[in-house]
């Protein structure tokens, strides 16, 4: 959290995750159109205000090109009904543009900037219109949801397993057990995390930072209880925070499986799972109290691979060149991150060197950048 976050499955409107990189395999109005015909949408940020150029679209891939024009920091966001998130960028920084492609049924939406990336944001009113056909009309990109949903499935059953082995853990007072727990736990979390934003108010429940609160809010979840274990190094009076953790997890993989996934989902969560590490936990923000970001920072690199891997035949049959770099790529990543490895976990991130760290870093954001290809590769019809 503030942090860009892949998604989860079944039978809802397709759900889409931001491209947080320009550029991709397929350029030009390729990348911007997809079989809807939509060109690319510009939207205009600043801290006042959030202008689109058009306010209506073709249903099907749409791309939203965002420029902050603005001097604070700002996100953008396309809502269903229900203040359901269909898609996200975050961390876009004054002067900076980034794109979004998402898979957009026919239906009513709302988009948003958040300057400051804080608040409900600066809202308006955006129409899909038309029949489209579904990108999963392609076998190979059907079977790449088919993948991935099984590979979703191990891991929703693994978070729910181990959050109540530590919850266990920690409302029998076992404070180092639960402190061995806890980055274990996490590791399930962060493989699927972005799915949480797509479910209103739980993902903050279960993850949000004690620097990420806004006035007024409630922290529970993973990092209060971080903080009572390593802090406060007292958890007589944890148990209720646990028990929500607990329930707050089992309501995020009841939701995970009945939502329906798009091609897309997989391209950009990919990509979003990167852009973690890379903007935001690089730096230790995460796991602030524990320093047990490596393990984040090993799930994050995991979970974007499950989702390449199962969209590898389609990128392969597009750009068998994006699929070898990609392969390059993650084997350099994960070579990097191997580097740091304790029995059979990882070092603390304040054991870690700032270059080792930049190391890591760039390792992250030269295998961000071939990713940033594949959403408009699956776009293109």
């Amino acid at each position: 959290m503030p942090k860009t976050r892949l998604l989860v499955l079944g039978a809802v409107p397709a759900l889409a995750l931001a491209v947080t990189g320009c550029g991709g395999g397929k350029t030009g109005d390729q990348a911007g159109t997809g079989a809807s015909g939509n060109g690319k949408i510009a939207v205009t940020a600043t801290d006042t205000e959030c202008k689109l150029e058009r306010t209506e679209a073709a249903s099907g891939p749409v791309t939203f090109t965002i420029s902050n024009k603005g001097a604070k920091v700002t996100e953008f966001y396309v809502y269903a009904t229900g203040d359901r998130i269909v898609g996200e960028v975050e961390n876009i920084a004054p002067g900076l543009t980034r794109e979004l492609i998402i898979e957009l049924p026919p239906g009513t939406y709302e988009t948003a900037c958040k300057p400051g990336m804080v608040g409900n944001g600066i809202r308006g009113a955006f129409k899909a219109t038309g029949e489209s056909r579904p990108l999963t009309e392609d076998a190979k990109l059907a079977q790449a949801i088919g993948d991935y949903h099984r590979y979703v499935q191990s891991q929703t059953s693994a978070l729910i397993d181990k959050t109540t082995e530590f919850v266990n853990a920690v409302k029998a007072g076992d404070v180092e057990k639960a402190k061995a727990l806890y980055p274990i736990a996490r590791t399930y979390w962060e493989r699927i995390e972005p799915v949480a934003e797509s479910f209103g108010d739980l993902d903050p429940a279960i993850d949000a930072r004690e620097a990420d609160l806004e006035a007024g809010q409630e922290w529970t979840g993973f990092h209060k209880l971080e903080k009572d274990l390593w802090v406060t190094k007292d958890i007589s009076k944890s148990g209720p925070t646990a028990d929500k953790l607990l329930a707050d997890v089992k309501t995020i993989v009841e939701k995970a499986a009945t939502a329906q996934l798009s091609p897309l989902e997989l391209a950009n969560g990919a990509k979003e799972l990167l852009d973690e590490v890379a903007t935001g936990k690089i730096t230790g923000e995460e796991d602030a109290f524990s320093h047990t970001d490596l393990w984040d920072f090993a799930a994050n690199l995991e979970g974007s691979r499950a989702a390449i891997a199962a969209l590898r035949p389609v990128i392969a049959d597009k750009d068998a060149a994006l699929a070898k770099t990609l392969d390059e790529k993650f084997a350099a990543a994960q070579a990097e991150l191997d580097k740091y490895r304790s029995g059979d976990g990882w070092k603390l991130h304040n054991e870690l060197t700032e270059p080792q760290l930049k190391a890591l870093a760039d390792a992250i954001n030269a295998l961000a950048e071939p990713i940033s290809k594949v959403a408009p590769l699956v776009a293109t019809r």
